[in-house]
């Protein structure tokens, strides 16, 4: 019996202005093709428009709200991309209707704008590649990435060099990104950037629509939002920036998990100046106890720098009272090491291998005082537990991780045997452990 395929919906496009741009319809149109999207040589058969405009002149622009027009009184379903992407709301003013407005280069938001617009139809012979992407990670947590580049100039760091100034991506494009992991299966959602808390800076002003409603280019609003779609959102690279603190209440309502990487680097003031780093550690003992007090189940995570030119015993042992104070749940610490390119290299009072690699093992030494002690704290709790691995169907156990852990770099916690005989475990999917002892890094519980 002969099975029958879906039929791929029909892509129509109208391109105008210069030879960049039908370059740009091009690149558009080759995408599209290979998500299995059809191409349809008139209006009446799309099931979607696109009008890759012109704004050049005001010509260009008339001629470009003309074509617009034309579309959607002969299709009614179109998407308006190209360079008259800047003026969405004279376009939107002029067609309340459109359903997307994109600017130039904005490959992605458009080909999403689509996907939307008419999703293609499931089918495994047809649909190669799933709408989540084809991913390295397990099927039940995905990194998403919010924004590329950096405009700090830290003295250790050579990031601007390779990746460029902080570039973020449109809000919508995030929160369709996010929903598609979600529908294939993911739980949680692991925010990254060279910089989370300094996402939107560059396109503060262009609020984007999303379900009916503006989403500011925000991490506080791009947090809330996510915190609707997954079950678990775990924010990555946190600069202690003011703002922040207005995240601490969505942890506190459960909205994103109680959980910051915020990588300190150090805490000494003079140090931090020496480093160039973007926020001041005088004040981050206090924001920390101001974070705690919102929102006590708040865990940290931070990396740190031993041993940078020109550190003094004084300063290393500022830091170390600074763990011990901060009660820094998980902490990394890296000997500093001269990268080629970095400004600190040409710092004075550049310290010996030896010196470095001691402060970093002294600093260890405490970091894992101070995390075993926080660890302890939590047997007798019960807490929620996303499985990564139950062999054996998950009767005999398996292995997780609490809201305190990220993949590959915390802890885990191991998961005995369920009580229940009817109770089994599955990868990917949640269960309640009781935390009944703390080993090392890691958490022993029973599934309850």
């Amino acid at each position: 019996m002969a099975t029958k395929l879906p039929e791929a919906p029909r892509v129509g496009m109208v391109s105008l202005g210069c030879p960049k741009n039908l370059v740009d319809s091009e690149r558009i149109l080759t995408k599209l093709r290979s998500d299995g999207y059809a191409m349809s040589p008139d209006y009446a058969g799309a099931d979607v428009v696109l009008v890759n405009t012109c704004g050049f002149l005001d010509s260009a622009k008339e001629e470009s709200l003309e074509a617009i027009g034309e579309a959607i009184a002969e299709n009614g379903r179109v998407i308006v991309t190209g360079c008259m992407g800047k003026e969405a709301e004279t376009i939107r003013a002029r067609f309340p209707n459109v359903l997307a407005v994109t600017g130039a280069h904005q490959y992605e938001e458009v080909v999403g704008a689509v996907h939307e617009a008419a999703p293609m139809p499931p089918s495994p012979f047809v649909n190669l590649v799933p709408d989540a992407g084809l991913k390295l990670t397990p099927r039940h947590y995905s990194y998403l990435k919010i924004s590329e580049g950096c405009n700090h100039r830290c003295a250790f760091c050579i990031i601007p060099a390779l990746r460029g100034d902080l570039v973020s991506r449109r809000p919508d494009a995030i929160l369709r990104e996010a929903e598609k992991l979600v529908e294939a299966g993911t739980k949680e959602l692991l925010v990254i950037s060279q910089d989370t808390s300094a996402y939107g800076v560059d396109i503060r002003k262009e609020p984007r629509m999303w379900k009916g409603q503006e989403v500011i280019p925000h991490m506080t609003d791009l947090a809330r939002e996510l915190g609707r779609i997954a079950p678990w959102v775990r924010l990555h690279y946190v600069y202690p920036y003011p703002h922040v603190d207005q995240v601490i209440p969505l942890m506190a309502e459960g909205l994103i998990l109680p959980y910051l990487d915020v990588p300190f680097q150090h805490s000494h003031p003079e140090v931090l100046r020496r480093m160039k780093r973007p926020a001041s550690g005088e004040r981050n003992l206090e924001r920390i106890e101001r974070w705690r007090e919102v929102c006590p189940e708040l865990v940290i995570r931070s990396t740190f720098i031993a041993g940078f030119p020109g550190e003094t015993e004084e300063e290393f042992a500022h830091l170390l009272d600074f763990v011990r104070a901060a009660r820094i749940d998980r902490a990394g610490c890296f000997a500093y090491s001269p990268v080629a390119g970095a400004a600190a290299n040409e710092l004075p009072g550049m310290l010996g291998d030896e010196l470095r690699e001691e402060r970093r093992s002294r600093f260890m030494a405490v970091a894992e005082e101070v995390s075993t002690a926080k660890l302890r704290e939590r047997i007798g709790q019960t807490l929620q537990v996303l499985v990564d691995a139950a062999p054996a169907q998950g009767r005999r156990g398996g292995v997780g991780r609490s809201y305190a852990d990220a993949p590959e770099i915390d802890g885990t916690v191991r998961l005995l045997p369920p009580q229940k005989i009817s109770k089994t475990l599955k990868v990917g999917e949640f269960t309640r452990a009781q935390i009944v002892d703390a080993q090392g890094h890691d958490l022993v519980a029973v599934p309850v």
